[in-house]
Parts: structure tokens; sequence; C-alpha cells
């Protein structure tokens, strides 16, 4: 069987999809709730092609070949489509992808990592992070105007993290380091970089109740900010700022713990189902359009695994730790 993809012609089989034969090609095609080797249903969009013949736009990851097909692509009203898909679904993506206060940093320094260590009792890695940035004991904080004081979330909710503090009392300790190149951290500008929201009066009562970590941080950077398949798309598309805002309301920070170091954030999840096709008995879709969400019944977390992480898309289900 032979189709055109782009004007070109290529020899393809039926079982084969079009998201497959794209790739075969070298025809870079983004997908976000299709994973190769794994139960998929088509939902995010973002792999759009277009029927030549009808201008129809096709999801190329779950359509099949017919003779003498014509595809496009990669042209422009392609890419303006999956754009918009990208956009559609960064408005169910609540979250921070980089912790505001190290991305104000004017010395690059990676304070949420510190803020992080520091909480977590590991005042060496702490300290090594510091040692990446700053000639200990000094940390260069003196003269600084604190905008990471200034951005930090935790300052909406009650009173902002005294880092600059924290950082004077790591420094001055009395323990040994290894300098960390993690330590720094040089904002990528070119990176998209996705905005929670206001915390509404509820969850304000929320994080202020339940944060008692040593720093108060929340933490709010996330675990999946460097491996994940929707801030790629977002970048690549250009997008900087969500059209369509935000939308979900669902509770930031609200983690489940599900199997071992696997947890469940459904705040960031952005409905493509991996999660549900791919678990037997495990997570399942409750609801309908705007209202749906995954969820994870309790009675079904024995039956998840720990390696269905590196289906998600997003940083919705990660390993912590």
């Amino acid at each position: 069987m032979k189709i055109y993809i782009d004007g070109k012609g290529t020899e393809v089989r039926q079982e084969e999809t079009l998201l497959e034969i794209c790739r075969r090609n070298g025809i870079p095609v983004p997908s976000l709730c299709y994973a190769e080797g794994a139960v998929h249903r088509p939902s995010c969009m973002v792999c759009m092609v277009m029927d030549e013949a009808t201008g129809q736009m096709l999801p190329s990851c779950s359509t099949h070949p017919a003779e003498g097909m014509r595809i496009v692509a990669t042209g422009a009203e392609v890419s303006e489509m999956r754009a918009l898909a990208v956009d559609l679904l960064l408005s169910d993506h609540r979250a921070d992808c980089e912790a505001p206060c190290t991305t104000v940093c004017p010395q690059h320094l990676n304070v949420e990592g510190v803020l992080s260590w520091y909480d977590q009792g590991d005042y060496a890695r702490a300290r090594s992070l510091l040692a990446a940035v700053f000639p200990l004991p000094e940390t260069g904080c003196g003269d600084c105007k604190a905008p990471c004081e200034k951005v930090c979330r935790r300052g909406t909710v009650d009173s902002a993290v005294s880092i600059r503090e924290i950082l004077r009392r790591l420094a001055e300790m009395d323990i040994p380091v290894t300098a960390d190149p993690a330590g720094r951290e040089v904002p990528d500008k070119a990176a998209f970089s996705s905005r929670l929201g206001a915390f509404s009066p509820a969850e304000k009562l929320r994080l202020a109740r339940d944060t008692k970590t040593p720093s108060r941080c929340l933490h709010c950077a996330c675990l999946a900010r460097h491996d994940c398949r929707l801030r790629d798309a977002a970048t690549a598309f250009g997008l900087r700022t969500p059209e369509f805002g935000v939308r979900s309301e669902l509770p930031f920070k609200e983690r489940r713990t599900v199997a071992g170091c696997l947890v469940f954030e459904p705040a960031k999840c952005i409905h493509c189902g991996l999660c549900v096709y791919n678990t037997e008995d495990g997570f399942t879709f409750r609801g309908r359009g705007f209202s749906m969400q995954v969820v994870l019944p309790e009675e079904s977390r024995g039956h998840v695994r720990e390696d269905v992480a590196a289906l998600c898309p997003t940083g919705a289900l990660c390993l912590e730790g």
C-alpha cells in the first residue's frame, strides 16, 4: 500500500498507524496520550495530521492508512491545531513547573532544592547545593533584595519562608560538603513554565494547617519538571501563557501515595488515560466532560505498580525520593 505524506510517497502496512509511519519516515509528530507498546486511546489530539482530500484533522496515533491517502504532517495549519490542543490541555494542568523562588534568584541557586534537603534533615546535601554557588560560609545574600521571599507562594498563605535566614544557618554549619552542579539552576528562558494560579481560601487554610516542615516551604517545583512531555510540547510550540488560563479547581499539592515511591497528584492530570488503560483494576475515570477526573479507588491501590509513572506525560504520576 502506498500513501503520501507531505507530498512524498511511502510504502506502508495497513496495521501501522499514521503516527508510526510518520516517525518511521523521520517526520516528528508529538503525542501525549500515546506511548509505544502501551494501550492507548486518542484523547490529547496533539498528534493531529490533516487529510489533504477532506481537510479533516485526524488523530495519527489511532488512524490507519488507506491506499492513496494524502496526509499533511508538517504544515502551518496542522502545527496551529496541535498548539491549540496543547493550550487546551494546559488549562486542566494546575501546577508550577519551577519554584518561583528558584527562577528569580539572581545567583541561580536551586533555592527549592536547598529547602527540600533542609526539611528532610539532610544538611550535607543542602550545603552541597549552596557550595555550588557560594563560597561558604558566605552566601551572597547580604546585599540581596530577596526576590525569592517576595515571590514565595507561602507568602500568599500567611507569611513568606525566611529563605535568607535558613541559608545563613546552613552556611554556618560545620558539615563537610561536596560541590553539587545541580545547585546552580540557570533558568531556560525558552522553556514553558506553567503557573498554578491563586490559592482558594480553603487551600490556604489547608496549606497553613498541614505544612509542618521546618522551613514551612510549600515545595512548589514539580518533581517531573525535567521530564514532562506536556512542558516539552508547550515549549516546542512557543507557548508562554495559556490562552485559556487554568480552569482546573483541583487542589494544589494534594498527593496520594499509590505504591512504594509512586505518588499521584490529580491537579496535574490531563486525562490522557494511559494509567487507566494500562493498570488492571487500577485507575479509572469518574464523571464526564469538563468534570471528568482520573481517580484511584482505595481498594485498587494494590493493583498499581511503580512503572506506570513512566507512561504519564506530566507530573501527575511520578516517583518521589
